[in-house]
């Protein structure tokens, strides 16, 4: 699969940060956010499962995630889900300068999460198993997405509802053994870049494409032609704990934003409620 690194398409992303339960490298993270733009953030759900908070702790960090948390029925999925919630919080509350209890993280029509009152920095999140993935970027949009590289999807007919026309003929004339998690690949940055243009599952996989390893990646129309230009960035890393993760990330010209200290990031709106609210109470 992809190395590790930059290509010469969009802009640059280092590699993913692994953060531990006491969060020993947010200052790479914030490294990361200044150099790129974008950080990507991993975490294992057995080194944070001991420090997550329980009761009235829990519910107030999950804020409004809390009935959704109540909704999952399995022990498991339920403490995936809330360490997914609470290792973003503490992501951008380690690049925003701000308590991670006091963001609200939303969702849009589609699903698709932001930062209540933060809009200069976009967000993303993934989990599968014992990974928790999680993408910030102040560049524009980004999509994040993990899965195990050894998951059997070549052979089994998925590959018919999860590609193009041109991604099956380039995946038939691959090696055996690089079919496979070559197919990971594929399906790991499909999903990263549906999360970044807010589709989720409604955008067919089959209706868009990548190309081979070893080349600038690009979104590709079905009979294999460009679809995106350099505004777009998309990477794959292989983490050493047999994950496959990609990136998409989307550049919308706004240059380099260096101060990402969560009192200048208000948006106007949010900034105007505050000062009326503190009105009311004078």
């Amino acid at each position: 699969m992809t190395v590790p690194g930059n290509s010469t398409l969009g802009p640059p992303l280092g590699e993913p940060v692994e953060v531990g339960a006491r969060g020993a490298a947010w200052d790479r993270v914030r490294a990361d956010l200044t150099a790129y733009g974008t950080a990507l953030i991993y975490a294992q759900l057995a080194d944070l499962q001991p420090d997550l908070p329980e009761g009235d702790e829990l519910r107030a960090l999950l804020g409004r995630d809390w009935s959704r948390y109540l909704d999952l029925a399995h022990p498991a999925v339920r403490s995936r889900y809330a360490a997914s919630r609470i290792l973003l919080k503490f992501a951008a509350g380690a690049v925003l300068n701000g308590d991670p209890d006091d963001l609200e993280l939303a969702y849009g029509p589609t699903g698709r999460p932001y930062l209540r009152g933060c809009d200069q920095i976009d967000i993303s999140l993934s989990h599968t198993e014992d990974l928790l993935l999680v993408g910030l970027t102040t560049r524009g949009l980004i999509g994040v997405d993990a899965e195990r590289t050894d998951r059997q999807m070549y052979g089994s007919g998925l590959g018919r509802h999860v590609c193009t026309p041109y991604e099956l003929v380039t995946l038939a004339s691959l090696e055996e053994e690089q079919r496979n998690p070559s197919l990971v690949r594929l399906w790991t940055l499909k999903e990263a870049y549906s999360k970044a243009i807010g589709q989720g599952m409604q955008f067919r996989f089959s209706e868009f494409g990548f190309g081979p390893d070893g080349k600038p990646v690009r979104v590709q129309r079905p009979d294999g032609t460009a679809g995106t230009g350099s505004e777009w960035a998309f990477r794959t890393f292989v983490l050493d704990t047999g994950y496959c993760v990609s990136a998409a990330v989307y550049d919308a010209g706004f240059g380099a934003v260096l101060d990402t200290d969560i009192t200048t990031m208000l948006d106007q709106d949010a900034a105007d409620a505050i000062t009326a609210a503190l009105n009311e109470q004078e």
